[in-house]
C-alpha cells in the first residue's frame, strides 16, 4: 500500500501537473478535491513560502497525512514584480483565469515586448503528518507576457507566458516539455528526493 501525499489545492490543473511530476514515486497523490470537507485556507501570508506552509500545515493537521502545498505567481518586472503573491486574486474575488489574463493585458497595454519581461515563480513546501516542515524548494522560469492568449494547454497564466527560446507560450508547449522546464517542475525536482525518503 502506497503512502498518501495530499496536495493542498483544489485547482485541477495544478493537482494534475503535480501528480504527473511525481508519477515515478511510490506514493498515492491525492488532493483537496478528494477531501471536500476540509475548509479552504486563507492565503494571507506576506510571501509564497508563508502561504504554502500555511496550506500544507492546515491539511496535514486536518487529515493526519503528509501534505504538499505550492504557492506560485507571475512577476512582471515593469509592474514592480506584481501581481506576485496576489496572482490568483489581483483581478478581484471570483475572477476567472481569463479575467486575470485580461487584467494583465490591460496593465501592460501599449508596452513593447522588451518591457513585458516576466518571471513565473513557485515555492513548494512539504510537511509530515503532524504538520512539521520537512522541506521547502523554489523554482523559477523566465519569459514574456504576450498581447493575446495563445494555446489551450496548461492553466492560469500559461496561455500568456511566452518563452522566446521556443517561440511558444506555456499554453502551446507540449505537457512533456513543460514538465521539464516550468517553475513548478524545477521546484518539485529539488524536493523529489526528500519526498522519496519521507515515504
Amino acid at each position: 500500500m502506497y503512502k498518501e501525499l495530499i496536495v493542498a489545492s483544489r485547482n485541477k490543473g495544478k493537482v494534475n501537473e503535480i501528480r504527473e511530476l511525481l508519477a515515478d514515486l511510490s506514493v498515492k497523490v491525492t488532493s483537496l478535491l478528494d477531501y471536500p470537507k476540509i475548509s479552504d485556507v486563507v492565503e494571507d501570508g506576506a510571501t509564497y513560502e508563508a502561504n504554502a506552509l500555511k496550506k500544507a500545515v492546515a491539511v496535514a493537521k486536518a487529515t493526519g497525512k503528509m501534505a504538499l502545498a505550492d504557492d506560485s505567481g507571475i512577476e512582471v518586472a515593469v509592474l514592480g514584480n506584481a501581481p506576485g503573491i496576489y496572482s490568483s486574486r489581483f483581478a478581484g474575488k471570483g475572477a476567472s483565469e481569463k479575467d486575470r489574463n485580461r487584467k494583465l493585458f490591460e496593465m501592460l497595454r501599449g508596452m513593447p515586448m522588451s518591457k513585458r519581461r516576466a518571471l513565473y515563480r513557485c515555492v513548494v513546501v512539504l510537511v509530515d503528518e503532524k504538520g512539521n516542515e520537512i522541506s521547502v524548494a523554489q523554482g523559477t522560469c523566465g519569459g514574456y507576457i504576450t498581447t493575446k492568449e495563445r494555446g489551450t494547454n496548461g492553466f492560469g497564466f500559461d496561455p500568456v507566458f511566452l518563452l522566446k527560446r521556443y517561440g511558444k507560450t506555456f499554453g502551446e508547449l507540449s505537457p512533456s516539455l513543460k514538465a521539464r522546464i516550468s517553475h513548478r517542475a524545477r521546484a518539485l525536482a529539488k524536493i523529489k528526493g526528500i519526498i522519496k525518503k519521507a515515504i
